[in-house]
């Protein structure tokens, strides 16, 4: 995972609708969905699917694959891990990141 990559990525996820459809599709995991299901759950018309489903594709972030006459989405969970990877990597310095003992909630006044 480099810099283009997770911009890419976050490029995707930055569009509701986008982000709406991925979180549907990895709730659904190895299962998947069709473009049909999709706009079943999320009311979004077709045409409009279609671009969003290219953009999760290319940011590779979702697998596409054709079962008969349905092309089936599922989560890349390689590459969401290598997103979840990039961001972490070497957080805090190496140290662990929970505080030693819980931080008091500034009141705000």
């Amino acid at each position: 995972m480099n810099n283009d990559n997770a911009i890419s990525a976050f490029l995707a996820l930055g569009q509701e609708t986008r982000l709406n459809v991925f979180r549907l599709i990895v709730q659904r995991g190895d299962l998947g969905l069709t473009p049909s299901q999709i706009i079943e759950k999320l009311g979004i018309p077709n045409a409009t699917l279609s671009f969003h489903l290219k953009d999760l594709v290319d940011a590779e972030l979702l697998l596409v694959e054709r079962q008969s006459r349905n092309l089936i989405y599922r989560p890349n969970a390689e590459q969401v891990q290598k997103l979840s990877e990039f961001l972490l990597d070497n957080c805090c310095g190496g140290k662990s990141c929970l505080p030693i003992k819980p931080l008091k909630k500034a009141k705000i006044k």
